[in-house]
């Protein structure tokens, strides 16, 4: 294992697509059609965890968001949008020049970093939330990964985590599904060998003094087009875990 979680490879995978974060028709299509049940999981947590109201125009309002490998600002632009103070790190220097054109553009104040969470954490920087979604899959040292997002969220605080399982479904569906006979993604997007199953996942949050909360699968519906949570965690799941106060 290396010291860091940088994956030269998978940097200049998605370096080569940046200018298409922000096409919803374009290689990062399936992302933003998970968007939206993404961000309600947050939000809906958020809500509930910090005690806030729904009906509230900035709900989030004084809440510090981490965004681990933000991309190009998909998750980080809409938490701005709901209050929060959102901090966006990406170890792509591309990704991070896309986030920054376009939440200019919006008129929204996001900070961005190209960095990575383990020398974010060596700084003692801690968030509300931190997110760490679709991105374990492509960072080395996943120990040291998971480490330095449980060491990022303050006492009090919520890690939301999103991955794929590492299942023969999962490697029919999200890898040679997705990739070759449906071609959501590009050819080589992802490595079935990288994913982890949910209780690998849990076991490295919770040894770095995070608790458990909830576990949630998340399903393609073809018919309505769009992804909805489920019990079922056989190929995208999802997991919130807390910080005790």
């Amino acid at each position: 294992m290396t010291d860091t979680t940088i994956n030269a490879d998978e940097i200049a995978k998605f370096a080569a697509m940046a200018d298409d974060w922000w096409n919803p028709d374009g290689d990062f299509k399936p992302l933003h059609k998970f968007n939206p049940v993404r961000l309600a999981y947050i939000r809906d947590w958020a809500l509930r965890h910090f005690e806030r109201s729904e009906t509230e125009r900035r709900p989030l309002a004084g809440l510090g968001v981490l965004d681990i490998g933000c991309g190009g600002g998909l998750l980080t632009e809409p938490l701005t949008r709901l209050g929060a103070t959102v901090t966006g790190i990406d170890a792509g220097g591309r990704n991070i020049a896309v986030a920054k054109v376009h939440a200019a553009r919006s008129g929204l104040d996001i900070a961005y970093r190209e960095t990575t969470s383990e020398a974010l954490a060596a700084e003692g920087a801690r968030f509300d939330i931190v997110l760490n979604m679709e991105v374990v899959e492509h960072v080395d040292n996943v120990p040291l990964y998971m480490k330095s997002c449980a060491d990022l969220v303050a006492p009090g605080g919520l890690l939301f985590s999103a991955t794929i399982n590492r299942t023969l479904r999962a490697l029919a569906l999200a890898k040679f599904g997705a990739e070759y006979v449906l071609r959501w993604l590009p050819r080589g997007t992802h490595d079935w060998n990288r994913f982890l199953t949910p209780d690998e996942l849990k076991a490295l949050i919770t040894r770095n003094g995070l608790r458990i909360v909830e576990e949630t699968g998340v399903v393609f519906h073809p018919l309505a087009d769009e992804w909805r949570k489920s019990p079922d965690t056989g190929v995208n799941y999802m997991v919130l875990a807390e910080r005790p106060a």
